[in-house]
This record gives structure tokens, C-alpha cells and sequence, in this order.
């Protein structure tokens, strides 16, 4: 599959996704989230893919919007609405509803969309040199990209806030300890690291996971009585996978076990 502003990649059971407009520290434009929407569909599809891992070129994870396509200097500007809806929000639906990990490697700084976009991904895995930006206020902007969803479930509305309201810059390992992201790992063992945890989960059920998913994103909005009740109707059907019953031979014979991501 070709692309223009993305890379993507397929082996082991794990799709790579590399943002590719590294001169521009992978700001996106529409055409790039259309590549980018277009490659997580296809990854959640096929079913030879079990882990997505998404990346950025060069020295960025990605900056955030490119403001030469919002604010063009040849003619008026798109509705910011639009770009909105057209870009970010189809993106993050598409990540926190394919039933397979998601794993983003942040190998350099993520700011505004870049670091909602990041943390809205399953684990993150982040370079000691990386870092992320609440960077909307600094232009007159509300957070956009489900930052304003995510970011106070992960370190606290009172954090959040402060984030969102001062744009301070976190280091990754700021990120990790308040509780933003996974880990943290040296520069030069970020994609290594990313990859050898994205082909580990290929190899694990990936029906669970995906049930996994879900009841996560449904316990963002229930009460205690509700998500019980996902828990057992998710339970259920993962209990008549394929993965189920060979974990369970596996156990009883004292091996291994072979799962087959279905």
C-alpha cells in the first residue's frame, strides 16, 4: 500500500505506522489523516496483523497540526470545526476501537494533536529525550484530539488543567510518573523495545485484548453495577475462543501456550 505522508509497514504480525513529514515534525495535514485512517483500517481488518505500532520519522513524534493548511497564506482558511472533525476525531475512534494493541513509540517531542494522539494509543512507550506539549492555549485553542477526555482519566483533572491552561513542557520521564504514559526507555532502544513488545502482544490472544478494550473504554463512563455487567457478557465471549480452550490446555499440560488471535 502506498503512501505519500505515512509509512507502513507489515511483518511478525505487527503493522508498523511511521508519520513521514519529518521537516515538519509530522504536523498533520487532512491528506496525511486520510493515510493514517486508512492504514489503522486496514490493520484492524486484516487478520494477519495483531499489534499496531505507530511512530514518527525524523526527530518528532509529531507536532501537532500543521498550521499552513489551517491558517493558509493563499486563500481562507478551512472551517477549524472541520479539520477537527475530518482529522483528529475519526482517528481516535479508529484506535480505541480496533480490537488489537496499540502501541505508539514516541521517539522525539508531541505536541498539541501529537501527544493527545499519542496517549489515546493502548501503551506508550517513550525515548528519554522525548516530551509532550499541551500546546492549544499558546495559540488561542481548546485541546482537541480527545485530550480533554483522556488526559484527566490519566493524571488528574487538577494536572490536567494545569497542562492544558500553562502548556508547560513534560519530559517523558515527567510523563511516566505522573501517570501519562507506560515507559520510558534510552533514544537508542525506543523502536527496538516498541517492536519487541508489539510482537509479544502478536503472539498473545488477541480476542482477549480486543474484549479487553472494550471493557476499558466502557469503564470510562459506567457506574460499578454497569461494568460488572460488561465484564461477565465480555467474559463470556471470550470464553468461547479458540484462545481460551488451547490457554487452558496449555496449563494443564505444562506448556506453553500456542495462541492463535482467534
Amino acid at each position: 500500500m502506498a503512501f505519500e505522508s505515512i509509512i507502513a509497514t507489515h511483518a511478525d504480525g505487527v503493522a508498523e505506522i511511521t508519520l513521514n513529514r519529518p521537516t515538519v515534525l509530522n504536523s498533520f495535514t487532512r491528506p496525511m489523516a486520510r493515510e493514517l485512517q486508512e492504514a489503522l483500517s486496514a490493520a484492524g481488518e486484516d487478520p494477519g496483523v495483531r499489534a499496531i505500532l505507530i511512530t514518527g520519522a525524523g526527530r518528532a513524534f509529531c507536532a501537532g497540526q500543521d498550521l499552513a493548511e489551517a491558517v493558509p497564506s493563499d486563500g481562507p482558511p478551512p472551517p477549524i470545526a472541520d479539520i477537527v472533525r475530518e482529522t483528529y476525531n475519526p482517528t481516535i475512534t479508529l484506535i480505541r476501537t480496533i480490537e488489537k494493541p496499540v502501541i505508539a513509540a514516541v521517539n522525539g517531542v508531541a505536541a498539541g494533536a501529537g501527544a493527545n494522539l499519542a496517549i489515546a494509543c493502548d501503551l506508550v512507550i517513550a525515548a528519554e529525550s522525548a516530551s509532550f506539549i499541551q500546546a492549544f492555549a499558546k495559540i488561542g485553542l481548546v485541546p482537541d484530539t480527545a485530550g480533554t477526555y483522556f488526559l484527566p482519566r490519566l493524571v488528574g483533572m487538577a494536572r490536567a488543567t494545569a497542562l492544558m491552561f500553562l502548556g508547560d513542557r513534560v519530559s517523558a520521564a515527567d510523563a511516566r510518573d505522573m501517570g501519562m504514559i507506560w515507559r520510558v526507555v534510552p533514544n537508542d532502544l525506543l523502536m527496538d523495545t516498541a517492536r519487541e513488545v508489539a510482537r509479544e502482544l502478536a503472539q498473545q490472544p488477541t480476542r482477549a485484548f480486543g474484549l479487553t478494550k472494550k471493557a476499558l473504554n466502557a469503564s470510562l463512563a459506567n457506574d460499578l453495577a454497569a461494568q460488572l455487567d460488561v465484564e461477565a457478557e465480555l467474559q463470556a465471549q471470550a470464553g468461547a475462543t479458540h484462545d481460551f480452550a488451547e490457554g487452558v490446555a496449555a496449563f494443564l499440560e505444562k506448556r506453553q501456550p500456542n495462541f492463535g488471535g482467534r
